[in-house]
């Protein structure tokens, strides 16, 4: 004997879905919104939910966008009426009906925005869950909407996002233009989310391809990379040396936070001040008001060194007033410190 969920939806599906398939989606439309509020109302959360998503996927195969998101947001709706987890199932619907609603107007933003809020409130990810995030930001990567993809890669903050995020960055590059706003745009979001896995993913991944592509960036002065770090069984953690500058700072600023232990190793803390210094004394994207900013807060979180008593002043003097017993800055926000990392051996980083 079949399920009831099975036996009540298909009851209705059998009334709706001929109706699309005859030209006729505004009836069946209706029909579909008037049997998934009956089991709303009656508590048939998963029979409401086999309704909407059955009827939206058919309405978005055949064009009717607009009645396709409808359902599909009647669908998130109804995911939050019952307390519907994230997972394989519960997401691998809304995916399928992204994909569905396709690229034109703004139908697939509509649903896109309401599937990430539904699944920050219905999992354990305050921004989104990652695999949705990923989902989203490489589908939109392969359309071509680079700038839409961006900041669910960002979010997403899973390996094999940062690498789609690496090489969606380097086909944005233009052919001879600057490659270290691109270098930034990946590494300090993900280093003051904490991820320093996907920071470093990222930035190997996106110095690897960029260099392939136009190996003119390689430094003549050290065309080869220099090995970091003890090798692991599975690879050596090298730095690859560049025309650019920006692009070595993004480098070396994710192996100095990769050792950093907050305020248990001085040798790292001070590593990485020296490291601010010298690329912000040299002017450039690094001595950018914004970046300052945001290193200091990358400071902050992985070398517990106090955020600047003036933002304006001079953020280099600061942290290094901190790191020496300065005083605090009055009326100071509650700071974000990572836990210290395992003790490592490997020596400071200039």
């Amino acid at each position: 004997m079949p399920p009831a969920r099975a036996t009540s939806s298909a009851r209705a599906l059998e009334a709706i879905l001929p109706l699309i398939a005859s030209g006729q989606p505004y009836e069946a439309h209706q029909k579909a919104r008037t049997f998934a509020s009956r089991y709303n109302k009656s508590k048939q959360y998963d029979t409401a939910i086999d309704v909407l998503f059955q009827s939206a996927r058919e309405l978005l195969k055949v064009g009717q966008q607009g009645s396709g998101t409808d359902l599909t947001t009647f669908l998130l709706d109804v995911y939050e009426s019952k307390g519907e987890t994230v997972n394989d199932e519960s997401r691998g619907r809304l995916t399928q009906l992204i994909a569905l609603a396709g690229p034109s107007g703004s139908w697939r933003k509509t649903i896109i925005d309401k599937a990430i809020a539904w699944s920050a409130k219905a999992g354990p990810h305050p921004a989104g869950d990652p695999d949705l995030h990923h989902y989203v930001g490489e589908l939109l990567y392969k359309e071509g909407n680079f700038a839409a993809a961006e900041p669910h890669l960002l979010s997403a903050g899973k390996r094999d996002s940062a690498r789609v995020l690496a090489e969606m960055f380097v086909e944005w590059t233009n052919p001879d233009g600057p490659v270290g706003p691109f270098a930034l745009r990946g590494t300090i979001p993900y280093l003051q989310n904490g991820n320093i896995l996907a920071a470093r993913t990222f930035i190997n991944h996106f110095v690897s391809q960029l260099t392939t592509r136009r190996s003119s960036l390689l430094s003549p002065h050290q065309p080869t990379p220099i090995p970091v770090g003890k090798p692991t069984e599975s690879e050596q953690d090298e730095i690859v040396f560049t025309t650019d500058s920006t692009l070595n700072f993004a480098q070396l600023a994710v192996r100095a936070c990769q050792r950093a232990q907050g305020d248990k190793n001085k040798t790292m803390r001070e590593a990485w001040v020296r490291l601010c210094g010298t690329y912000q004394s040299r002017g450039g994207l690094v001595a950018n008001r914004e970046v300052r900013k945001a290193l200091s807060e990358i400071a902050e979180l992985y070398f517990a060194i106090p955020p600047p008593r003036g933002q304006q002043a001079n953020p280099l003097g600061d942290m290094i007033s901190a790191m020496f017993g300065g005083a605090p800055p009055t009326a100071a926000p509650s700071r974000r410190v990572l836990a210290p990392a395992p003790p490592t051996s490997t020596p400071g980083l200039d």
